[in-house]
């Protein structure tokens, strides 16, 4: 991929000046921890953490926002919606319906490691099948336990591909192609279920609010992405040679490098999907598994609504994940509720299939998470003592 190849090649040839690693390490401090490029001299300790800590104090802290919010959510919610027989629906569910919907859960995550493997993993790496588990259920965790929106996973992940010998830039390229690739389906669903619903092609009521507007949301998100494709990799040196130099330059470049790294990833993305890998169908599977783990849960607890409008009220929901709470609790179950409710599903079916649904996808990644962070760093430090460490 031509934006990749070129990233590679500028730094194989010559050494940026210290401006330029300022610049460079300033614009991935976000996405990964601070490392040299290539060679197998480091300035840092490669058993370093992201710049997001996973300490004692905020651990204890996301434990405790994520029990108390279960806790208001599973016991007072239902009190205070005069729902009182919410907690023996919860009780007397069908047993083997949850059990499904956690087995639909594991494909879900099967998924994410597929999609995983096709933009990170090319020809010889370090990264095999264990390590991509490793990786992305400990990115999982982080996301669910941390109040970041997101970002401790990211950084997470960001963190040990650097140490798997990639180079930050090609780190950061990636990300963005990944993400690219993750939400694109995500907006896709918006738009085409969201008209379809409105327009009758699907069954379901239609109210404007939450297929309309979340449709036009997605096809703004959808278009500006394909016009930043369009920027040219170079689009900050450019800026700044337009500028010819001075302070205003270089404040300049630094403002376009963000639309510049977003173009090189949507191409590398773009580009991934040309060459049709199955894995690519890791995307849909993450989204397709999870929202038929509420569908699941819809049956355990009484009649499901139409797909279309639980498609359509998981994306709303979901939406919620960009507020600053660990795992989105509390915001994206309140969203979905709500978007149900908006639908005509009766509120007692919309709660406790909810419910039931936010606690397979909340606990099923994060405990297993945990014990996949902790074998990620033995396997860091492996590749910390291997002599000869790949690049890809």
């Amino acid at each position: 991929m031509h934006d990749e190849t070129s990233i590679e090649q500028r730094g194989a040839v010559t050494r940026p000046t210290k401006a330029r690693d300022d610049v460079d390490q300033r614009r991935l401090a976000r996405a990964a921890a601070t490392a040299p490029s290539q060679g197998p001299e480091r300035s840092h300790d490669p058993e370093e953490m992201p710049r997001v800590r996973f300490t004692r104090r905020r651990l204890l802290a996301s434990v405790i926002f994520v029990v108390s919010t279960v806790a208001f959510l599973y016991f007072v919610l239902p009190r205070v919606l005069g729902l009182r027989d919410t907690w023996n629906r919860i009780q007397h569910g069908n047993a083997w319906w949850l059990v499904f919907a956690a087995v639909l859960e594991v494909f879900s995550f099967c998924g994410y490691v597929a999609l995983f493997r096709v933009v990170f993993v090319r020809g010889e790496s370090r990264i095999d099948w264990r390590a991509s588990y490793q990786i992305t259920m400990a990115g999982l965790a982080a996301t669910r336990l941390f109040a970041s929106a997101g970002a401790g996973g990211i950084a997470l992940t960001a963190w040990a591909l650097t140490r798997s010998g990639l180079a930050p830039r090609l780190v950061a390229c990636r990300m963005i192609a990944f993400m690219a690739l993750l939400y694109g389906v995500y907006m896709g669903a918006l738009v085409i279920v969201g008209l379809g619903l409105y327009l009758g092609l699907f069954s379901g009521s239609a109210p404007f609010a939450i297929t309309v507007v979340p449709a036009i949301f997605g096809a703004v998100v959808i278009a500006i992405f394909l016009g930043v494709s369009l920027l040219p990799a170079d689009f900050d040196r450019l800026v700044k040679r337009w500028l010819r130099g001075g302070r205003l330059s270089q404040l300049a470049g630094k403002v376009a490098a963000a639309p510049a790294a977003a173009a090189s990833g949507v191409r590398t993305a773009i580009a991934l999907v040309r060459t049709r890998n199955v894995y690519l169908l890791g995307a849909p599977a993450w989204w397709g598994f999870d929202i038929a783990v509420l569908w699941a849960c819809f049956h355990a607890f009484g009649e499901t609504p139409p797909m279309a409008v639980i498609v359509m009220s998981y994306f709303v929901g979901m939406l919620a994940n960009a507020l600053p709470l660990p795992g989105g609790i509390g915001g994206v179950d309140g969203g979905m509720i709500g978007a149900f409710t908006a639908f005509d599903v009766p509120v007692q079916l919309a709660v406790v299939a909810v419910l039931a649904y936010r606690g397979i996808a909340f606990w099923l990644p994060t405990l297993p998470g945990g014990v996949a962070y902790l074998q990620l760093r033995r396997t860091v430090a492996k590749w910390r003592e291997s002599e000869e460490p790949s690049y890809t």
